[in-house]
């Protein structure tokens, strides 16, 4: 009986897991397909950053751009395995 409590819970927790998308447009937004990608990484469960991942610098100089930030599912998978010492990824995308 517990066994199956715990591979329901187990189920439960990766399905009822979700991915966010917060998408920023800058002056017009993106006009092309030329996109560059970092991943953000923060601990105690996203409340402090590690490191700094640079939008602005991303866009190189352009001044038309559009700025994704989303937990997608691989983030979902290696949060996983990282959220066990509450380390949390997010990918950061910039697209000119």
């Amino acid at each position: 009986m517990k066994k199956k409590a715990g591979i329901a819970v187990l189920v439960i927790a990766v399905v009822m897991t979700s991915c966010f998308t917060q998408e920023h447009i800058v002056g017009k937004g993106a006009s092309g397909s030329d996109a560059t990608s970092q991943r953000q990484w923060f601990i105690l469960w996203g409340l402090v950053p590690l490191n700094s991942v640079d939008s602005k610098g991303m866009a190189a100089g352009a001044t038309n751009y559009t700025i994704k930030t989303e937990e997608s599912l691989i983030d979902g998978i290696i949060g996983i395995f990282t959220g066990i010492v509450t380390i949390a990824p997010r990918t950061v995308t910039v697209t000119k």
